[in-house]
């Protein structure tokens, strides 16, 4: 189930195969772009060391974290190989070029 969902931005804030970060009270949320124009929202902390996922690489769907280079699934969140852990992950869709987050229940 979904809670509300809130317009975050224009598609065009997050660069392709980047992402941007929302803030959701105290949490961090980053929006990920895919090369074809996917759009992923995964909390903002890689499960092995808190890393920040955003200032990862983005590649085929997933994200690599830039301080152990752990690779998490963009729409599951979950650790990918033989890591094991996963990151909250977070509905997301495109309306036009509007991104819409999903928050709350």
């Amino acid at each position: 189930m979904t809670g509300s969902w809130v317009a975050i931005g224009s598609i065009e804030d997050v660069p392709r195969q980047g992402a941007r970060c929302v803030k959701n009270g105290d949490m961090t949320i980053a929006i990920f772009r895919t090369a074809d124009d996917r759009v992923f929202a995964l909390e903002d902390k890689c499960p092995h060391r808190n890393g920040p996922l955003s200032q990862g690489i983005v590649h085929d769907g997933c994200v690599t974290c830039p301080l152990h280079n752990w690779v998490i699934n963009l729409e599951t969140g979950a650790a990918q190989g033989a890591d094991e852990g996963e990151t909250r992950a977070f509905p997301v869709k495109l309306e036009g070029e509007t991104v819409f987050l999903a928050l709350g229940a």
